[in-house]
């Protein structure tokens, strides 16, 4: 098979695929950036090919694979699946990030803006995290669907892990069951494989 390249950009989604290569035990070449300025290097940019810009990047051969959801995706998923593999993203962290970026840009604003902003915001997150809390409660197993890890956690994961973390819209709410989900996710070998050679961090 051809060689497979991650381009993996720290505090970022490419967490996804390199603990998804490292489930699957496939070898694949770590290509490794930090931010600069918060963005991706241009060279980096460049040299990953892709036209976005935008990490993860797998290259496999002369095939290029970008967006962490497509990149975890197969045919012969789940529904259930499937269904948090777009959740992770489309809702998670699109409320998330609508929170975060008002923190960033509204910078001039009157005082009390961006709180006033942020407390109108965070009802889509609690009722995000809310749900999640009690899928996790239905689970057969200590993972999103069962037993074992599947795209699932590996595409969830991130975006509630990056929610707890930067507290983006949960002030004042307990999450005890993601808590303990996240703490199974870190605590597979998959996903210490994946840390420890990309050295990923929040």
């Amino acid at each position: 098979m051809p060689p497979i390249t991650l381009y993996f950009l720290q505090a970022s989604r490419c967490i996804r695929t390199a603990w998804l290569l490292e489930e699957l035990g496939l070898e694949y070449e770590l290509k490794f950036s930090e931010r600069e300025n918060q963005k991706a290097p241009e060279q980096f940019k460049l040299n990953s090919g892709n036209p976005l810009g935008k990490f993860p990047t797998l290259k496999d051969g002369k095939l290029i694979i970008t967006e962490s959801g497509n990149i975890s995706d197969e045919p012969a998923q789940r529904v259930k699946v499937r269904q948090w593999v777009h959740a992770a993203e489309a809702t998670f962290a699109l409320h998330a990030l609508a929170i975060l970026y008002a923190r960033w840009n509204i910078k001039d604003a009157p005082e009390g803006t961006v709180e006033a902003a942020e407390k109108t915001m965070s009802a889509n997150v609690h009722n995000d995290m809310s749900w999640l809390e009690t899928e996790l409660s239905l689970s057969t197993g200590q993972f999103l669907c069962g037993e074992y890890v599947t795209a699932a956690d590996i595409m969830m994961q991130f975006s509630a892990d990056f929610i707890i973390a930067r507290e983006l819209g949960i002030k004042g709410k307990e999450y005890p069951n993601t808590n303990k989900w996240l703490e199974a996710c870190k605590n597979t070998d998959g996903y210490r494989r994946a840390v420890q050679r990309t050295g990923h961090r929040l």
